[in-house]
């Protein structure tokens, strides 16, 4: 039985690191490498990744047609009017096919303030970023390097949340 106690102690302790995350948000061990994805502006210009190298970005993957992905999308504007700044900024890429058309119409609908638009009508990003589902939201350092990651619907402004997003970008 004196045997049985350390392992029990170590066992105890991995489970409670594995669920120290909150909506099972899943950290990677070491930072991984990031494709440089591109996607159109607001205003038709285009960009990269690489224009946010010095900030903290939270990248979610998402497409207006995806359910759960609209059903989050408040929240994700809400994170973005509480942490957003010069250090951390909401990625809210969309990968819908007509552009940024509809995806303007649907942050017009629901009431979006806070978040810019970034479009990827090719689809690309999903595979340069390995998603396997909508929406996922990547966690990006300011190095642009992967951190974690959530596949599926979350409440981004859930306190929780908010205060384990803090802690990457202070």
């Amino acid at each position: 039985m004196k045997n049985l106690k350390p392992a029990l102690i170590a066992w105890a302790l991995s489970v409670g690191a594995a669920f120290a995350t909150p909506q099972g948000f899943a950290l990677h061990d070491t930072p991984q490498p990031v494709a440089n994805v591109r996607y159109e502006k607001d205003d038709g210009s285009r960009g990269d990744m690489e224009d946010f190298r010095g900030k903290v970005i939270l990248v979610n993957v998402w497409a207006t047609w995806c359910v759960p992905c609209r059903e989050e999308m408040p929240t994700l504007d809400a994170l973005q009017a509480e942490l957003g700044g010069d250090d951390f900024e909401v990625v809210a890429l969309s990968i819908d096919r007509a552009g940024s058309q509809i995806v303007r119409r649907f942050y017009d609908e629901i009431g979006v303030n806070n978040l810019k638009m970034y479009v990827d009508k090719t689809m690309l990003s999903m595979t340069a970023l390995r998603t396997v589902g909508l929406p996922t939201t990547i966690l990006i350092d300011a190095q642009g390097r992967e951190l974690g990651r959530l596949v599926g619907p979350a409440e981004w402004d859930d306190p929780e949340m908010v205060s384990f997003l803090r802690s990457f970008i202070e």
